[in-house]
């Protein structure tokens, strides 16, 4: 909030202590007598009214202007994901499209067999893209399975089903986890959500990384939190992309090549906010990464 548009209502705000000082603490405090005419006092009651009723329309006009903003600001936000998604969609339909007119001119087998093949990973292609859209509709009135989740255990399982993955090859994975001198605390949450959220970063992490790159994850406690960071030495984000990461089907400029539908990090993002947790992300061009979970203990 702007508290300068406000400030019609410092000189009330400044009478009103003035007052409650004078009658609590003031030894004397003399009443005044005051005489006007009928005309006089007629034109104070109008001027009052008239600033009762412009501060009036100026708070309405505030309010109204606040909604406008935001209905705007959805509108906008509304139209970038319909984009995307058209994005999203027209490269693989056009692609099936192609692999169905070749199917007419195929004559070898192989050819056959090539375009079939190519067809066939479009429309997966397009199969994930609509399930992952579905999950993060979902998530928005699935309720949860809440049950009281050990960390650790949690961030181990996350960690096995990604390291023996073959795209894996020599990157290095490894999980950091304090056990001494106390264990991390545990959390209140749906144990299937919150591992789909870690797996989620650890293949985007995988995704990016090369052979001979790392990637960490590790957790720590963080005041009442419980925070879970993926690290890794991957390409690292642009500075005026990071705030961006976040949105369903954004692409960042440098991966619009690698295979992906772009919903990683808007599943991520809505699973931690069901569980009034917060997402961070910090990222130096050419270095790596590091995404952020912090859960409440």
């Amino acid at each position: 909030m702007n508290w300068r548009r406000l400030l019609f209502l410092l000189p009330l705000l400044l009478g009103l202590l003035i007052s409650i000082w004078m009658n609590l603490f003031s030894p004397s405090n003399p009443i005044l007598y005051a005489r006007v005419d009928t005309g006089t006092l007629l034109l104070l009651i109008g001027g009052f009214l008239s600033i009762l009723v412009g501060t009036g329309q100026y708070f309405f006009l505030w309010v109204d202007q606040r909604e406008e903003n935001l209905l705007s600001g959805a509108a906008q936000d509304r139209r970038r994901f319909l984009s995307r998604l058209d994005h999203e969609l027209k490269n693989p339909i056009t692609a099936v499209l192609a692999g169905l007119a070749n199917l007419r001119s195929a004559s070898e087998k192989q050819a056959l067999e090539k375009t079939l093949t190519s067809v066939e990973d479009q429309v997966q292609r397009m199969r994930r893209l609509i399930a992952d859209l579905r999950k993060l509709s979902d998530l928005e009135t699935r309720p949860l399975e809440l049950d009281t989740i050990d960390v650790a255990a949690l961030l181990e399982d996350a960690y096995e089903s990604v390291r023996t993955r073959p795209e894996a090859g020599n990157i290095g994975i490894s999980l950091l986890v304090p056990r001494a001198p106390w264990p991390l605390p545990v959390v209140q949450g749906d144990s299937d959500l919150l591992l789909l959220a870690v797996f989620n970063l650890l293949e985007n992490a995988l995704k990016f990384c090369e052979d001979g790159d790392a990637i960490e994850l590790r957790a720590f406690e963080d005041q009442n939190s419980v925070a879970i960071e993926v690290a890794d030495t991957g390409p690292g984000i642009a500075d005026d992309e990071i705030p961006y990461v976040w949105d369903e089907l954004y692409r960042a400029r440098a991966t619009r090549s690698i295979p992906g539908s772009g919903l990683g990090l808007a599943l991520v993002r809505a699973i931690v906010q069901r569980h009034n947790g917060k997402v961070s992300v910090r990222s130096r061009k050419g270095s790596g990464t590091v995404f952020v979970i912090h859960l409440p203990v």
